[in-house]
């Protein structure tokens, strides 16, 4: 069927109560990620390259609560119905002749490619819908599994649904009950429904917890994973220990700096200001102010980690290498990773400390010093 109509034209049905999402207010005037669900999900139709009109159909109770929201002049808005085959068939009555997309305000993550590929499904074959293979094992039963199911050639069902508008409208008229949903009317009046392709991120809000989901999605949130890598040298100088990740352990000599010389905290920190892209402890604290002579290295690293969490990030491993050949890292490893799991606020298992020697070449060779290396990764929270 190669049928071309002028005319494209989205209802989204937003008459509902939506009482099992929560909230004070049915779910589609609630706001997520800073627009109500209403203004996302108008915007994905009027968005789209197609040139889409809308028809919004909501309970009359609900009028004022589109004063103050962004929503397109061209808007078409109808009062719904008492149950949602009422509704569907108001927002219908507005709508002009060509191919309707029936959608459920409670998908505000629907994609273009969805639309498109629906769109394209009704010029091919009359009426078309979204939908996902069931993959998981299917169960009968309430509190035990009396039975199963074959799930081979199950599908769940999305919105939008699309159809010729003039046969979905007299697919309606001619429905008794109360539909599943737009597709089981127009099977009813022997309209062929083709399966398109669904996406599993245009959700449906039903419960809480899918208004974090949603929220997540739209606002483009990515994985955002952050390396940063970090570098340091100590020389020895006078003193009967060395500071490394914040253990005092014993040695002939110390460790020479502005600070308290702990290498190993130093680098670290230095790795997380990396990732971040914020500088260096340089940056931070300059060795040129007095201020921070002597000072202890958890403040420089502990100014990093709360820059972490003021960021939005979380930290999830970190992995230092101290490069000499005295003292002996190996004793203190344990106590090591535990004190920089402490600053880092992560449990230790997402920490390494580790110990290497340059085989007697260059100055940690000579035991002129001691040298660091760290990685350190950052997921967005």
């Amino acid at each position: 069927m190669d049928q071309r109509p002028e005319n494209l034209t989205a209802v989204i049905v937003a008459a509902g109560r939506g009482t099992r999402a929560g909230g004070d207010v049915p779910k589609q005037w609630r706001a997520i990620a800073g627009r109500s669900v209403v203004e996302w999900t108008v915007s994905q139709f009027t968005a789209h390259p197609a040139g889409i009109g809308v028809v919004l159909v909501i309970h009359p109770d609900d009028a004022s609560r589109l004063d103050g929201l962004e929503l397109p002049s061209t808007l078409r808005v109808v009062h719904g119905g008492a149950d949602r085959a009422a509704s569907v068939r108001a927002g219908l009555a507005a709508c002009p002749e060509g191919i309707v997309l029936i959608h459920d305000v409670a998908r505000p993550c629907v994609s273009p490619e969805v639309i498109s590929a629906v769109i394209d499904g009704v010029r091919r074959h009359g009426a078309a819908a979204p939908a996902l293979a069931v993959t998981d094992a299917l169960w009968r039963g309430s509190e035990i599994v009396e039975g199963t199911q074959d799930r081979g050639g199950l599908w769940r069902a999305q919105t939008p649904q699309g159809f010729g508008t003039a046969a979905i409208i007299a697919a309606h008229d001619a429905f008794k009950g109360a539909p599943a949903d737009d597709v089981e009317v127009a099977r009813a009046a022997g309209i062929e429904v083709a399966i398109v392709p669904g996406d599993e991120a245009n959700l449906k809000i039903t419960g809480p917890e899918d208004f974090a989901r949603a929220q997540a999605l739209l606002r483009g949130d990515k994985m955002d994973i952050r390396v940063g890598n970090g570098f340091d040298v100590h020389r020895f100088g006078p003193g009967d220990h060395v500071m490394l990740c914040g253990v005092a352990v014993p040695h002939t000599r110390g460790l020479q700096g502005h600070s308290d010389a702990d290498v190993g905290l130093h680098t670290v920190t230095d790795a997380i200001y990396g990732a971040l892209a914020e500088g260096d402890i340089g940056t931070h604290f300059p060795p040129t102010d007095p201020k921070w002579k002597g000072a202890e290295s958890h403040i420089f690293l502990t100014h990093a980690v709360d820059l972490v969490a003021e960021r939005g990030f979380s930290i999830t491993h970190a992995d230092l290498t101290l490069i000499c050949e005295q003292p002996k890292i190996g004793p203190v490893a344990a106590q090591m990773r535990e004190r920089l799991a402490d600053l880092l606020r992560v449990d230790v298992a997402r920490v390494s400390v580790k110990a290497t020697t340059s085989e007697r070449l260059g100055f940690t060779g000579r035991e002129e010093g001691i040298a660091a290396l760290a990685n350190v990764t950052l997921v967005k929270t």
